[in-house]
């Protein structure tokens, strides 16, 4: 991508320049070690900043090709890996899991009131499209219920060094849904039991498909599962406000280090993932992920390269829920405002911007990571933005909100 002015693209400099200032103030507050930034528009890229370390105790910089955790921002991937083989006539969205994993196969769900776990009753089988949407009774471990109990306690994190994808999928189909499917949204790895589908369709390993598919055809030659040892000196570190699980989303518990390290480059499990997590497994840098939100915004190709036709982009970024998230009753975390937020396949979109409390576009489709890492792309505007930064639970602070009311307050056109 070509670099531009600001100023050719609609984008006051000096109020664009707030970001850099906004940046340095979570740095210089210690909220966060570091953060950069790259915003495009109209096919250049029209600003870029950093600011603060990736590594504190190190005292190394935080640079545009620094390697991070994706985590969430690891679904749309995900997202884009199962339209690619719908294009290819392999399934239908409206596809039991079941027909793909057999373990699927005669669920149950818990009852309405349910105070144990063991207290079900015989449910349908989700189909894909519940998993692409959050509506599949699935849950993640760090929500509140009595799934997200039993997750915890069998260790269910896609995390583990020691099980394949397959084996932890099975876990999960071991247990009951949180609620019969397309009743509620919750939030949930469904996207890690899709790359397992991607597996089984394809016949590739996830991080194979991913690889030969997506990465390698849109050049984005840092992001994968696990970092490789050349590239550790650019791995960023992973700090936390908590005093305790760093994961704990709801958790006010602040610790006296408001940047407490919990995964440093030559420790982290990133240097060694067996385990390939669809729903948040990824690590790449701040260009090869902007590739791949182009890739979105430009209706499915980038640079001559095209993984997805223009109408199937245009569906994924729809509303596929009855209304906005708020209204589908959920108990969950979720990396998105509820309010005035729909869903599409495997990331927001933007109902009403008013409702959300929060300036932007009607469809804009964004989506976010533990890490508090966020991008966004608004088609309208012909404008997408990708901010990282290293800090879990991405909930500690407003800095998303924040980021968008810059980046709208810095444009004049």
């Amino acid at each position: 991508m070509r670099n531009a002015k600001p100023q050719q693209h609609g984008f006051d400099p000096q109020r664009l320049d707030l970001i850099r200032v906004w940046m340095q103030r979570y740095v210089d507050q210690k909220k966060f070690p570091g953060a950069s930034i790259l915003i495009a528009r109209g096919d250049d890229i029209i600003y870029h900043e950093r600011a603060g370390l990736r590594d504190i105790k190190a005292g190394l910089s935080y640079e545009r090709n620094s390697i991070v955790r994706l985590y969430s921002m690891t679904k749309p991937v995900t997202a884009t890996a199962i339209m690619m083989l719908a294009e290819k006539g392999l399934f239908h969205l409206d596809t039991p899991l079941s027909e793909f994993l057999p373990t699927f196969k005669n669920m149950q769900a818990l009852r309405p009131g349910a105070t144990a776990i063991d207290q079900v009753e015989p449910c349908p089988t989700p189909t894909l499209h519940h998993l692409l949407t959050h509506t599949s009774g699935l849950s993640y471990a760090f929500n509140p219920g009595l799934l997200p109990k039993a997750m915890e306690a069998a260790g269910i994190n896609f995390k583990s060094e020691s099980k394949s994808l397959a084996q932890v999928v099975d876990d999960v189909a071991g247990l009951p849904l949180a609620f019969h499917p397309g009743r509620k949204w919750e939030y949930s790895v469904a996207s890690d039991v899709l790359g397992r589908v991607v597996e089984v369709v394809s016949g590739q390993g996830l991080a194979e498909f991913f690889q030969d598919s997506i990465f390698a055809p849109l050049a984005m030659r840092d992001t994968g599962f696990s970092v490789p040892p050349k590239q550790l000196g650019r791995f960023a570190a992973l700090y936390t406000p908590l005093a305790g699980d760093p994961m704990a989303l709801n958790s006010t518990d602040k610790g006296a280090d408001s940047l407490r390290l919990i995964d440093q480059n030559d420790t982290s499990p990133f240097c060694r993932e067996t385990s390939f997590s669809g729903g948040g497994g990824l690590v790449g840098t701040l260009d090869d992920y902007m590739r791949f939100a182009e890739t979105l915004r430009r209706g499915g190709s980038f640079h001559n390269v095209r993984l997805l036709s223009p109408r199937t982009v245009d569906f994924m970024m729809r509303n596929h829920l009855p209304g906005d998230i708020a209204s589908m009753g959920p108990d969950s975390f979720a990396e998105q405002p509820m309010d005035g937020i729909g869903f599409g396949l495997a990331g927001s979109v933007v109902l009403d911007p008013a409702r959300a409390r929060v300036p932007g576009s009607i469809g804009d489709f964004s989506w976010g990571g533990m890490a508090s890492t966020f991008f966004w792309v608004d088609r309208s505007l012909d404008l997408t933005v990708v901010f990282f930064t290293q800090l879990s639970p991405s909930s500690a602070y407003p800095s998303r909100a924040e980021l968008k009311a810059l980046v709208h307050g810095a444009m004049t056109s």
